[in-house]
Formats: C-alpha cells, structure tokens, sequence
C-alpha cells in the first residue's frame, strides 16, 4: 500500500516503516561517528523506548556504549492495510540493528504502568541481562491506571492558580492569535500529578528492587523538561510544572533509599513532538526556538541533545543545579539566546512569523517523528505496513 500522511487535529494516526526505518538508522549513524562513549552501564532498561528521548537514549547506550537494553512501550500493530504506530517501527528498525550489531535488544510492548508489564519485563531482564544498572525513565502518556486502585487519571494541560493569556499558533494555517486559558481545577492538577509525576517511577525501581535486578549501583534517570519564562504560565507553572516537581520528590526519595548518585532528574530542552503539540504557546514557541537554534549553529534534536547528556554531561563528577538536576537544556535557556526569543516573541505576529520563526521547518519535524519528510525515501513506493527494514 501507499502510506501518506493522514492529520487529525495535533495527530498523524498514520506512520511509515521506511521512514521510520530510516529515522533509526541516521540517530545510529550520528552516535557511531562521534565516537565510544566511556561507561560502565553495560545493562540498560528504557522504560518508554520507542520514540523522541527514550529512542536516543536505547540508541546512544547501545552504539555509543555497547550496552544491552531491554525497552518497554506502548505501541499499535499494523494490519494487512492498516499502519503501525511509529513506534512499533521504531522498536523493530531498533532491535534489527542492535542485533547486527552484536548487542542484544528485548522490547515489551503493553501498558508500563500495569503491574503486569512490570513483572514481563523483570521476566526479560532476569532472562537478557541478569540485572540492569542503568534505567531511563522517559514515558510519556495522557492517561494513568493506578495499579492499586485501578483508579483511571488523565492529565489537563492547563494553568494553575490564575488564567493565562498569551499568544498561540495554528501550526496549520500560521496564524498567530491570542489565546486565554482558563485554570485547572484542584482535582485537575492532582490528576496531571498521578499521570506525569514520578510516583510510577517509584514504583518501577520497587519492583525492580524486589525482584533483585538492580544492580548495586545503579543509576535511573528521569527526563524533564523546564524551560523558558515565555512558557512558564502554561507549562512550568502550570498542571504540568506541579507534575514535573513531583520528579524531584521522587527522586529525593529513591536516593534516600539507594544512595546519593542512584537517582537523578536530567532537564532537557524543547523539541518537537506529538505531545507537545497540542500544548497552548509551546508549537509558537518551539518555531522561534528553531530559527534562532539554526542561527546562532545550537541546533539538537532528541539523539544530539542524549549524545551530549551520556558523552559529556555523566563523565566524571555529574554536575549538578540547587535541584539535584542534571541540566542538559543550557544552551536553549542561555541568556544570549532566551534574549532573542524574548525580543522575537514581543513583536511576533502571523505576518512577520517566516521572518522571525521557522514553522516550515517544525511541520518538517513533526512529520518525522512518524517516518514522513525523511530525505532519501521513495513514498510513492509501494510497502507493506507489517514489514520493517
């Protein structure tokens, strides 16, 4: 069949296998000619592996490092005429390399909140890799099941405390607007909280305890993301901020448990994915963030921004922020650059956005994150959607 590019709203439900394939392939490629990368974390578990950082990070252990990984996402399977989730492709292009390469690859695919899941891949670690040392925590979902309850929560992007006006773009048609968003409830900010804040984080290195497959000095780290004072009403200080803090509680608490250097948030800058998307001022913002990131040659996106955190930010002594955060985000949030932004943001406007911001280039970005707009790949060729490279 032929796959294109079907968009409803902030989705694409369709992805293509080449693409995707070929996505994989250049991340690898980037890793391999920078060099090895000097660890001692030969065990790896990714716990939402399949796209963005989670993706880089599996990619970056395995050809940088020569670490064996076992990843766990959430993934849709094709049918004889339906495409996969661009994941799916992603694990499969994933693993078909690791193996060549020589490492050895496991995917579980299935809900990571689910105690099941959890037991699954403790099976596939004890049986791959005896113990892991490293586990990367990089999920990203709208919606929780609490194991213990099996109490349902779903996540309201929105402000806490006060409404926020601010300006917005249709990624679709360019238009920049004015946008006010009204405040999340109480109830709202606790759900964002059980959703994206880090107590199944906790729970996974419980039950990895428990199951005595920690190492005895491993390593988890969990990404967030902080960002610019232009987002922070509707990000930083908002339902996602109060989720994003949680991070920090929760890594305090593992570290109170299994040492000083067992647990660490890693602050990561913007970059475009689905999720992000349909977030209020950020799609605005994360256009200006890639002109001015190509201007001034600070362009990342998930492999080189992973590439730096392993090859230069964890070598020696891990510096860390008041926080006990690893900060990976400097460049975007360096004076010389948010000064830019800020400068840029001030005046910006639907008639002046090609000059100042590169929304070209961001719809570019988002269609690769499901193996469309990949340079080299023949999409008038016809696939089938159940076969990866």
């Amino acid at each position: 069949m032929i796959i294109e590019p079907k968009i409803r709203g902030f989705i694409c439900t369709t992805a293509h296998p080449t693409g995707c394939a070929t996505n994989v392939q250049r991340q690898i490629d980037h890793v391999v000619i920078k060099g090895p990368i000097p660890s001692d974390r030969k065990r790896v578990l990714v716990l939402g592996c399949s796209t963005g950082y989670g993706l880089a990070s599996r990619i970056v252990t395995t050809f940088g490092s020569g670490a064996d990984t076992v990843g766990v996402s959430f993934e849709r399977e094709p049918g004889e005429a339906k495409p996969a989730s661009a994941g799916w492709y992603n694990n499969r292009a994933f693993e078909n390399r690791a193996r060549a390469a020589g490492a050895k690859a496991v995917t579980i695919e299935g809900d990571a909140f689910s105690d099941a899941v959890k037991a699954e891949t403790i099976e596939a670690i004890k049986s791959t890799l005896g113990q892991v040392d490293l586990i990367v925590y990089s999920l990203a979902s709208p919606v929780r099941t609490d194991p213990k309850d099996g109490v349902t929560y779903r996540s309201a992007i929105k402000p806490y405390g006060s409404a926020v006006t601010s300006k917005t773009l249709n990624t679709g048609t360019g238009e920049v607007s004015e946008i006010s968003v009204e405040p999340a409830s109480e109830e709202e900010a606790q759900a964002t909280v059980k959703v994206m804040g880090g107590e199944d984080w906790e729970l996974w290195i419980k039950a990895l305890s428990e199951a005595g497959v920690l190492a005895d000095d491993f390593t988890t780290l969990n990404y967030t993301y902080l960002g610019s004072e232009l987002t922070w009403p509707i990000y930083h200080k908002g339902t996602l901020g109060k989720a994003k803090g949680d991070l920090d509680r929760a890594a305090a608490a593992i570290r109170a448990a299994h040492g000083d250097n067992s647990a660490h948030v890693v602050a990561l800058k913007a970059v475009v994915t689905q999720a992000s998307s349909a977030i209020p001022v950020v799609p605005l913002y994360g256009t200006l963030l890639i002109k001015v990131e190509d201007e001034m040659g600070l362009s990342e996106g998930p492999i080189q921004q992973i590439d730096r955190l392993f090859r230069d930010k964890l070598q020696g002594v891990i510096v860390l922020d008041d926080a006990s955060r690893v900060r990976v985000d400097d460049w975007e949030l360096s004076n010389a650059m948010q000064a830019e932004l800020k400068k840029r943001w001030a005046v910006l406007n639907t008639e002046n956005l090609a000059d100042l911001a590169d929304l070209p280039k961001y719809r570019e970005e988002f269609l690769k994150l499901f193996g469309f707009s990949v340079g080299g790949v023949d999409y008038s060729k016809d696939v089938d959607p159940r076969v990866v490279e």
